[in-house]
């Protein structure tokens, strides 16, 4: 069979995708090639389940727009398919004076970005929403939510095969050869001719590019494993609902923070420390090429060069668990390393361009027969169904 489009890539994003092109054109014939046995098992099934508000984000970036826009589409998917979600707030706490500047400025960019309800509260409103919490200034954010992205994804697979849409589970992409007339797939189970390639390979999105076109990409992919840890039961009453620390401008994806989940605990984390293979969730897991092709970046070599320390601080964190018990601290001091047990990890696929750049927007990026998601970093999974317009827009004036 030939395909119209093939999405190379079982996320959310990859899924959202298959859902909008099927739902706007359903006499096309779609695939999504998944080398897993199931949907969402790597960015999307190793978040921490939060439906992010869109406070952090430049107003008028890819990350603002598609964020905020998402957010409604996702909640109104959610109210359709009776997908079980909250909208709890969360609150954002300085812990030192000086990031009080940095906290004002998230509150005016918050209402840049049209957020409804974001405000600065007291240290006894504060204990309030989070009574065991404390700081020096917050914010409370009342558009932020919880919910099992890898439910969502699930639901996004159901409605897109209802709709005619095809999954091919188990279908590693080997290689991809463009014959011009169509596109052959060489996979681990066959190969699948299409005359468009959607690649939404998350971890590998720049390997697969690379199979497809002459010239690559201007970034490469650099794994970073973000580790938890979970709140015993006994002491969950310590957070009620979501808590988080003001981000460092330089590195705005790091920051230990609390998060409630939909689908029950509570998680403490995480931190991020360059893993050692794509999918390297565990301390041990290590791909030598893999490795290799990370370290030899000059992006990654000239980002380590500046900020060796944050980085060093980081791995503390990963390795030592009262250093991570610490960074909780500033914002429960109650907690002690006691109250963790380990958690989960899940890997950040985080773009980095030649120049030592980590790309902090949405970008994606369309060539003559493809369209490449090469950075879908948080909040991409709230953003998915907005992400998607833009995605199938794209592939469908190829058509």
């Amino acid at each position: 069979m030939l395909y119209d489009i093939t999405i190379i890539g079982g996320g959310i994003v990859g899924l959202a995708t298959g859902l909008k092109i099927k739902t706007q054109r359903p006499e096309l014939k779609v695939a999504v090639l998944e080398k897993e046995s199931e949907v969402a098992c790597h960015q999307t099934g190793n978040n921490s389940g939060v439906i992010h508000s869109g406070l952090y984000y430049k107003p008028g970036s890819m990350k603002a727009k598609n964020c905020i826009n998402g957010y409604h589409q996702l909640v109104q998917f959610c109210e359709e398919n009776e997908i079980p979600f909250e909208i709890t707030g969360k609150v954002v706490v300085a812990t030192k004076k000086e990031q009080l500047p940095q906290l004002n400025f998230l509150m005016e960019r918050g209402i840049q970005n049209g957020l409804k309800g974001v405000r600065s509260i007291t240290m006894e409103e504060l204990k309030e929403f989070e009574p065991y919490c404390q700081g020096v200034g917050a914010l409370h954010v009342p558009q932020t939510g919880i919910v099992d992205y890898k439910r969502v994804a699930m639901v996004y697979e159901k409605k897109f095969t209802a709709l005619g849409g095809v999954v091919l589970f188990n279908h590693k992409v080997l290689d991809i050869n463009d014959l011009n007339n169509s596109i052959t797939i060489n996979t681990s189970a066959g190969d699948i001719n299409t005359k468009i390639v959607i690649n939404c390979a998350g971890l590998y999105v720049d390997k697969v590019a690379a199979m497809l076109e002459k010239d690559p990409l201007p970034i490469r992919i650099i794994p970073f494993r973000g580790e938890y840890f979970k709140i015993k039961k006994e002491r969950e009453y310590l957070v009620k609902n979501l808590i988080y620390p003001v981000p460092d401008p330089n590195f705005p994806f790091l920051g230990v923070h609390f998060t409630r989940m939909k689908k029950g605990g509570v998680e403490a984390g995480p931190n991020a420390v360059l893993a050692f293979r794509k999918e390297g969730y565990k301390k041990t897991d290590f791909n030598l090429n893999e490795f290799l092709e990370a370290v030899t970046w000059p992006g990654l070599q000239k980002v380590a060069g500046k900020y060796w320390r944050t980085g060093l601080g980081e791995y503390k964190r990963s390795f030592i668990k009262s250093e991570f018990t610490k960074a909780l601290q500033e914002l429960i001091p109650d907690i002690t390393s006691a109250d963790l047990v380990s958690g989960g990890a899940g890997v950040r696929a985080q773009a980095c361009d030649r120049e030592g750049g980590l790309l902090d927007d949405f970008a994606i990026q369309e060539t003559a027969k493809a369209v490449h998601v090469i950075n879908a970093p948080s909040p991409a999974a709230t953003s998915a169904l907005s992400i998607a317009d833009k995605i199938s827009e794209l592939a469908l004036q190829k058509v």
